[in-house]
């Protein structure tokens, strides 16, 4: 699958990105993909082309252009026990400066970015996130019901925001949550709101799996909680976009 580096324009600046997408000269359904709070790396790249494989255009913004082009800072090509505490200690401020009104702000311009892109077809667009990219995710689905049909989170913050953000989504949903992140009861409740809102929805915990699973280049991974990521998110786009 082809990689485009692209520009897109915000209230706040350029945001720098990437597109995955079939080279068919066909138009496809978008995808809006959030990174984890590691950002934009060569396996972030990797996750979407995969996805891209499956007919899909997949836009993956730098999160954090505010403070510089991606990588916003400088990441060892392996993030292990060792080097996380140090990577945290520069991301967390960025991670913090994110606020809701700054996602709502940028999903906006993503979304009519996407939306606008030649080789995106007409109809309604899927975002996916990962981390923090979760959060962003869910916010973006509960902002902008009429426009985004699917939604999936692994391993994010999803019910941070509460129940009243939860009733906005109309999007089918799909929740991966971490064994690490996640008790439960815990579980039990944000599927609760999820119910009580009538949103149509999967969420569960994936066995033995910690904060991260989905990233091959970190200490978090688990394969086959990869594998089941994928099994989630492929068939929950193509039931809810726009057929290809």
């Amino acid at each position: 699958m082809p990689i485009k580096t692209l520009q897109i324009p915000t209230a706040d600046g350029q945001a720098d990105a990437f597109a995955a997408f079939p080279d068919s000269g066909e138009q496809h359904p978008g995808v809006l993909m959030y990174a984890d709070g590691f950002g934009i790396r060569p396996v972030l790249r990797e996750m979407a082309q995969e996805l891209a494989g499956h007919g899909y255009y997949v836009l993956v913004p730098n999160l954090f252009y505010r403070n510089g082009p991606a990588p916003v800072i400088e990441l060892p090509e392996y993030i292990g026990a060792e080097a996380r505490p140090t990577v945290l200690a520069q991301l967390m401020p960025l991670i913090e400066a994110h606020t809701a009104e700054r996602t709502l702000s940028d999903a906006d311009a993503y979304l009519r970015f996407l939306s606008a892109r030649p080789e995106v077809g007409a109809g309604p667009v899927g975002v996916t996130g990962y981390c923090i990219g979760g959060l962003l995710a869910t916010r973006t689905a509960a902002a902008h019901p009429g426009q985004v049909a699917a939604l999936a989170a692994f391993h994010g913050p999803v019910g941070a925001d509460g129940p009243d953000s939860l009733a906005k989504i109309t999007a089918e949903v799909h929740f991966g949550h971490a064994e690490s992140d996640l008790t439960p009861e815990a579980l039990g409740e944000l599927n609760q709101a999820l119910d009580a809102a009538g949103v149509r929805y999967t969420s569960e915990i994936y066995p033995g799996t910690v904060h991260g699973f989905t990233m091959p280049d970190t200490d978090a991974f688990d394969p086959a909680a990869l594998r089941c990521h994928w099994d989630h998110l492929i068939p929950l786009l193509d039931r809810t976009l726009t057929t290809r």
